[in-house]
């Protein structure tokens, strides 16, 4: 008469199994925490950048336009951000036309936007905008 071999897993087969699934949990644990460090990133930067497209447009829209520097901060002081509206002066221009052009009622004026917001590890980001807005060459 034979002896029938057990059916079933041997101790060493089911502790490689566990050291397998150990190892792959493992790996989509970092996975996922390294996705939502990402995502966190992602939510800081649209974050700003919905600050500085509000206070580009803010500045921008201001009547009449003038030179003007301001500062604040957005959601609880984490964004800090700071605005200017300086005369413009492109950097090819001729100094003929940029003479004619003292003599004419409107100029252009360069609308800057800076924000610093918190990054990775309280590491500090910055983001700028900025356009161009044609104002009053002396606003009352």
């Amino acid at each position: 008469m034979r002896r029938r071999a057990h059916a079933g897993f041997s101790l060493l087969e089911v502790l490689v199994a566990f050291v397998i699934v150990a190892l792959v949990v493992t790996a989509l644990f970092r996975l996922y925490g390294g996705a939502m460090s990402n995502m966190s990133a992602a939510d800081d930067w649209t974050r700003a950048l919905l600050v500085a497209q509000s206070r580009l447009a803010a500045a921008a829209a201001a009547q009449p336009l003038r030179e003007a520097t301001e500062t604040g901060t957005e959601d609880d002081g984490r964004v800090e951000w700071s605005s200017s509206v300086v005369p413009y002066v492109p950097p090819d221009a001729n100094a003929d036309l940029e003479q004619a052009s003292q003599t004419m009622p409107t100029r252009l004026y360069r609308i800057s936007v800076d924000v610093r917001f918190p990054g990775i590890g309280d590491k500090r980001r910055s983001l700028s905008l900025s356009t161009v807005a044609i104002g009053p060459r002396n606003p009352a």
